[in-house]
């Protein structure tokens, strides 16, 4: 009998299944989309109630295409972009509408922390910034804003322990993605920080139970059989961060490893074994989390960028319509037409110059009031221009982070792995490439996230003998070298795009306030 693995991933704007066998090679890869709800300025959510059909539908399809039988999937596991937030009663059942990681309405719960606790202590506890707006934050404000909801939460999830607990029936968290709940978990001890949570009011039984990545929750439930067409009784391991997922599914298995995702955010990932680094300064403002690979031990510093390629994303949506109903029609793939015409544009698209910020900022600046600027704007420009100077605002945007990483003297083994979403763009990856004075290479594999979690759901059963085999199957394609002139003149942009932001940071601030 054959056997499979499965692995699932929820991005922020869609999910996607991955079957492959126990060679690496992929038998099954679906994607669906799934919509963003913004009801209030700083809000971003999704609609709960459609993940589970969601998966049931992808991990049908994904089984048709490879002709496997259900007791041929011999284990899964699920991942998802974060801190995301899924709050459950005792059935299982969502109460609202989830949080994703564009969420950014808690902004008084943040400074309430900071008043009570202090900054350097909920650091010091969690390796990472509050501004990040980790699940503690948002469930301060359900408990100010809603309490008679909050008073029926039985667990407060992420998007992938939502899954996993309709798949197994059990509450999980991962320790990849423990660090996401902010100070509420100590990243340095492993564990929930009780006497902070008991202090805010915040009950520690809200928190599901702590997992390694590789560790077996349980497994699948005749119900979660018959909606799914699996077998009950199949394993599910724990899980891990879609960033952590997508890495190790393209081999970034060891201290040193850089890869970047252009996924609906822009990030990419650094694996290390140094706690003094995550306390240092420069660790102050990255993500910091335990990595997959011997998650007691191994981390990841994850700089990013709030809108990679969601940015693109946008202009589709709202400036190329007409393109996108052709598509529907069998017409041209509005990506390759937008990206046709970013190419005919020169470096440093003649001016125009973007701070990408549509929905507040991460790393290194941390403004959740940030909000996105064209500047530079003439009647020569065209609509190839805003894409290209879009693709080079977050090429700047993470190399503003890139390079305090670098000159901390943190190992680094090149070259930069380019893996998922907007990666496909060979335009967008030159711009990386030149701005960041890097040789890259594309991963061949283009199937991402879902298929590092298909490797740990073998790694956790024993089904695959270890991680090393992510490393063997990853093949690296398209290598590219840096432009010498080309950085130079991106350096210069990139010094303006950092002053130009100096010179509105403040107005960010009184348009916060106008728009309430």
């Amino acid at each position: 009998m054959a056997a499979y693995l499965l692995g699932m991933d929820y991005g922020t704007g869609g999910a996607k299944a991955c079957l492959i066998n126990t060679e690496g090679e992929v038998l099954g890869f679906a994607f669906e989309e799934y919509p963003f709800i913004h009801q209030h300025p700083g809000w971003s959510e999704h609609d709960a109630q459609l993940y589970w059909p969601i998966a049931c539908r992808l991990i049908r399809q994904v089984m048709a295409q490879a002709g496997a039988t259900a007791r041929e999937v011999r284990a899964v596991a699920v991942s998802s972009a974060l801190p995301s937030l899924v709050l459950v009663d005792r059935t299982g059942r969502p109460l609202a509408n989830a949080y994703n990681l564009m969420d950014r309405r808690a902004t008084e719960e943040v400074a309430w922390l900071r008043r009570e606790f202090g900054e350097d202590y909920l650091f010091q506890v969690s390796g990472n910034r509050l501004e990040d707006h980790p699940t503690l934050v948002n469930l301060i404000w359900e408990m100010r804003h809603r309490p008679e909801l909050f008073r029926q939460v039985d667990k407060a999830l992420t998007i992938d322990g939502y899954i996993t607990r309709r798949l197994t029936g059990a509450p999980a968290l991962h320790h990849s993605g423990a660090g996401f709940y902010g100070p509420a978990y100590n990243l340095r001890e492993r564990r929930y920080q009780a006497d902070l949570l008991e202090a805010i009011g915040i009950p520690l039984e809200m928190m599901p139970p702590l997992y390694d990545c590789t560790d077996i929750v349980g497994e699948l439930t005749p119900e979660a059989a018959e909606e799914t067409g699996l077998a009950a009784g199949t394993p599910v391991a724990a899980g891990q961060v879609d960033c952590n997922a997508g890495w190790v599914g393209a081999g970034a298995i060891a201290p040193g490893a850089i890869q970047s995702n252009l996924g609906s955010v822009g990030n990419f990932g650094v694996v290390h074994n140094r706690l003094d680094f995550i306390f240092s300064d420069v660790g102050r403002v990255m993500i910091n989390c335990a990595y997959t690979v011997d998650s007691a031990h191994t981390f990841v510093t994850i700089p990013t960028t709030m809108t990679g390629g969601l940015s693109i994303r946008y202009l589709r949506d709202q400036f190329a319509r007409a393109e996108m109903e052709a598509e529907r029609q069998g017409g041209t793939p509005v990506y390759d037409l937008l990206n046709a015409e970013a190419e005919r544009v020169p470096p440093g698209s003649e001016g125009l110059l973007v701070l990408p910020f549509l929905m507040g900022e991460r790393t290194p600046i941390w403004d959740v009031q940030a909000r996105g600027v064209v500047f530079g704007l003439s009647l020569h420009h065209g609509r190839g221009h805003l894409v290209r100077a879009m693709m080079e605002a977050v090429a700047y945007a993470m190399y503003d982070s890139y390079r305090l990483i670098k000159e901390s003297g943190l190992p680094i083994q090149f070259p930069l792995v380019l893996n998922e979403g907007g990666a496909v763009s060979r335009l967008w990856r030159q711009i990386i490439c030149d701005v960041f004075d890097v040789p890259i290479v594309l991963v061949k594999r283009r199937t991402g996230a879902p298929y590092g979690d298909a490797i740990l759901a073998g790694v956790a059963t024993g089904v695959l003998p270890g991680f090393d085999v992510a490393r063997e199957w990853a093949e690296y394609i398209e290598p590219m070298a840096p432009d010498p002139s080309r950085h130079v003149l991106y350096m210069e942009y990139f010094a303006l795009y950092k002053r130009l932001y100096e010179h509105v940071r403040e107005d960010f601030q009184a348009l916060a306030r106008l728009r309430g």
